[in-house]
This record gives C-alpha cells, sequence and structure tokens, in this order.
C-alpha cells in the first residue's frame, strides 16, 4: 500500500481513539488526549485485535493510535487493521520493538508514525500533532504526475457499433504493449459488458462510489477496482435494473481525480446518455474516440456528437474509428461519410466476426484475443495515437495548458495508408 490512510477525506466521525495494551501506556496518553480537546473516554483498553473488532462494527476516528506489543506478526495485522479502516484515516503505532526496518516497512505501509514504548508525553503531544496537522492538510496534487496521465473517453454513436469493444481492447493494448498503468472505467452502470468482456465479476466498487463519494480515495480505489493483469485495472458494474441511477456525478469527478494519480492512462466507456447528463465527464478528458459505422442512424448522431464535443469540450483531440467496415457496399460510402461529418475518419477497422466470436469465447479482449488479425492492428494503431497525445502533453509540460491539446496537429500521426480492406 502507497500510504493510504494518509489521503484526507471528509465526514463527521470521531477525531481520535486509541487501543492500547497497558495501563502504564494509558496513563500518559489520556492527559495529552485531553489537552488536545478530544475525549479521554476514547483511549480503550486492548490492543490492534480489539481495534480490529471494534472499527468492524463503527466508523473509524480521523486519528488512530493502536498498541502492536500483543501482535505477533505487525506488518500482517497492520493489514487487516486496513481493511476495517474508514479512508482518510491516519494511523500513529505504538509497539516495544526497536526495529529500523521494522519502522520502515509500517511507514511503508501507510502508518503515519510509530511510537516506541515506554511512551514519553514530548513524544506523543508530536506525533498527535503532526497526525492532525496530516488529516487537517489540503489533498495534495502532484503536478510531475499528472502531466503523464492522459484520459480517453470511447463514445459510440448508436448501440452495438463497438464502443466497448475499443473501450477494453485500448485498455489492454495500453496495460500490456506499452506498459503502462491503465485505469478501465465502465459507466454502462445497469448494463456494462468491461468486466464480462475480461471474464471477471465486476464486484460492487462502482456502485459503492455513487453511493458514497465521500470515501473515495487512492486506498478506495485499491480496494474496488477489479485487476486484470498486472498493469490493468477495472471499475465497473452490474446495478439492478430496478435501481435507477441516483447522483450528482460528483463520485465520477472524483475517480477521475484519484485515476489521475494512481494511473497513467485511463479509458472510459462512456455511453451517450452519460455524455448527456453529466457533460463534466469530458473536463479532464484528453482524448475522445467516436466508434461509428458506415449507416444513415450513425452518420446523423455523429454530426451531433461532434458539434456537441466542438462546443463543450474543444481541448479533446477526437478521432473518429469506423468499425465493422465491409468490403462489400457500406448503408452509406467513407467518401459520403466523411462529407456529412466535415472531417476524415481517423481509422478504419474491418469487420471479423469470427475474430468477435473467438474473444467471447476467450474470454479476452478482442485485441488480446486477436494479435494477428488485421482489425486488431488498428486497434493498436489507434492505443499508440493516443500515447503520442502523452508523449506530447509530457514534452509540453510547464509550457502549454491541456486546452493546447485540442490545438495540436496530430496529422503525423494519423497519416497511415487505409486500413479497409480493398
Amino acid at each position: 500500500m502507497n500510504a493510504p490512510w494518509k489521503a484526507n477525506t471528509p465526514g463527521s466521525r470521531d477525531p481520535f481513539a486509541a487501543f492500547i495494551c497497558d495501563d502504564a501506556a494509558l496513563d500518559v496518553l489520556r492527559p495529552l488526549v485531553v489537552e488536545m480537546g478530544w475525549q479521554p473516554e476514547k483511549c480503550h483498553k486492548g490492543g490492534l485485535r480489539n481495534a480490529v473488532q471494534s472499527l468492524s462494527i463503527t466508523a473509524s476516528p480521523n486519528i488512530l493510535m493502536v498498541d502492536l506489543s500483543e501482535s505477533g506478526d505487525p506488518l500482517n495485522d497492520i493489514n487487516a487493521l486496513a481493511e476495517v479502516c474508514e479512508p482518510g484515516t491516519v494511523v500513529i503505532a505504538i509497539g516495544q520493538v526497536n526495529d529500523v526496518r521494522l519502522y520502515r516497512d509500517l511507514v511503508a505501509s501507510g502508518i503515519q508514525d510509530y511510537l516506541l514504548k515506554p511512551l514519553t508525553a514530548n513524544a506523543v503531544r508530536d506525533a498527535m500533532a503532526q497526525a492532525q496537522a496530516v488529516f487537517a492538510a489540503p489533498r495534495q496534487s502532484d503536478g510531475s504526475g499528472a502531466k503523464r496521465h492522459i484520459s480517453t473517453a470511447v463514445v459510440g454513436t448508436r448501440g452495438g457499433v463497438g464502443a466497448s469493444m475499443l473501450a477494453t481492447s485500448l485498455g489492454w493494448a495500453f496495460s500490456m504493449e506499452h506498459k503502462l498503468p491503465t485505469a478501465l472505467l465502465d459507466l454502462d452502470v445497469h448494463f456494462g459488458t468491461g468486466a464480462l468482456t475480461l471474464d471477471l465479476e465486476p464486484g460492487r466498487g462502482l456502485t459503492d462510489a455513487i453511493e458514497n463519494p465521500s470515501r473515495i480515495d487512492g486506498l478506495f480505489i485499491e480496494r474496488a477496482m477489479i485487476r486484470a493483469n498486472d498493469n490493468l485495472a477495472i471499475l465497473s458494474a452490474e446495478a439492478p435494473i430496478n435501481t435507477p441511477l441516483m447522483t450528482d456525478g460528483s463520485a465520477f469527478v472524483q475517480l477521475e481525480e484519484e485515476f489521475r494519480q494512481a494511473f497513467e492512462m485511463t479509458v472510459i466507456d462512456l455511453p451517450r446518455n452519460m455524455l448527456i447528463n453529466f457533460p463534466h465527464l469530458l473536463a479532464d478528458v484528453n482524448c475522445v474516440v467516436l466508434a461509428t459505422e458506415y449507416t444513415l442512424a450513425s452518420a446523423r448522431d455523429a454530426i451531433r456528437i461532434l458539434s456537441w464535443l466542438k462546443a463543450n469540450a474543444a481541448h479533446c483531440q477526437t478521432f473518429v474509428v469506423a468499425n465493422k467496415v465491409q468490403p462489400v457496399s457500406q448503408e452509406i460510402s467513407k467518401a459520403d461519410f466523411e462529407a456529412s461529418i466535415e472531417r476524415k475518419v481517423s481509422f478504419t477497422i474491418p469487420y471479423d466476426a469470427k475474430a468477435a466470436t473467438n474473444a467471447a469465447k476467450l474470454g479476452q479482449t478482442f485485441a488480446e484475443a486477436n494479435r494477428n488479425a488485421k482489425s486488431s492492428a488498428v486497434i493498436r494503431d489507434i492505443a499508440s495515437a493516443i500515447v503520442g497525445v502523452s508523449e506530447v502533453v509530457e514534452e509540453s509540460a510547464g509550457k502549454a495548458k491541456k486546452s493546447l491539446l485540442g490545438k495540436f496537429d496530430l496529422k503525423s500521426l494519423l497519416a497511415k495508408k487505409d486500413k479497409a480492406p480493398a
């Protein structure tokens, strides 16, 4: 864990609680707790095991002091404590083992401080003051981390054009071929197929986030997301279809913020209705992949969505991707389609029903299951173009704002021969 308890989370919780094994330590602690303006009754007898039992049924405090003296395996027991702690809790551990390695391991696991027995008033007072400062401090933003992050939203002009296939395949390509830590967020809360495509159970992470946005922090992300591989984690849901989506969208904004801190790439499978209801979702998105087909309905909706993007998300680099393109005549020709949307199609993916069936049977993304297929090669080209945007952002850090992304000329990245079959 990377200091998960140190992320500040708003909420009405007790300011302090302690679980201490011996009376001598309690005698030192209680007067200092009163001095800090906290309740001395929150100093409980009993160590880490008692803390785990208590916090499994009650909300954890802002600052928690826990005694490891009776623990045979402090690091493992601290992980058990993390499972019941509310996100945002600042933890001070105390113990009898004077070992620099243990101290470093505990701090690395997320503990704020480790105090050695016998306790002294000055050491405890300083530790509590520092913990209070950590909890009260505003969330830090690491600009150096943010400059590397690229967020991509995949939107379909119509249902069935392959937006989810593209989202999962791009997530796989970023994580496996480009070796970039990647988050995949499936925002089709009731009928999403992201987890299903990856042969995973979706879990309750996304629904929990929507119901409790204030709980979202680094530790929540670590627990809620399902790992598909070492570099790819997914957050999705299969919410009951008799439960409407009740949210103001704040959870999605907070999730995007945490993804920027924890990953280098974010892929959002963004249904059209979510685009309409929560337009602020694109505020920090760098690239939009608009999946479409050469049909009259897709042409109409491509025009409408592109117009919306131009007015509301001009900072996004947009890629128009024609999917399921067959060598036989289409409902609309490529030339007519491009004329109607008044721009070129960025990438063309040939229709391959056999490859789609193969991916479904294997429980893998389309690109992973069909690595040698022409259609997968196009998807890898799309991923490379988006990674190219990432490189531009990194090189331009400190010199350009995010809005310049929309103005950057990516023709050199897109100047590839037409991928449609002859």
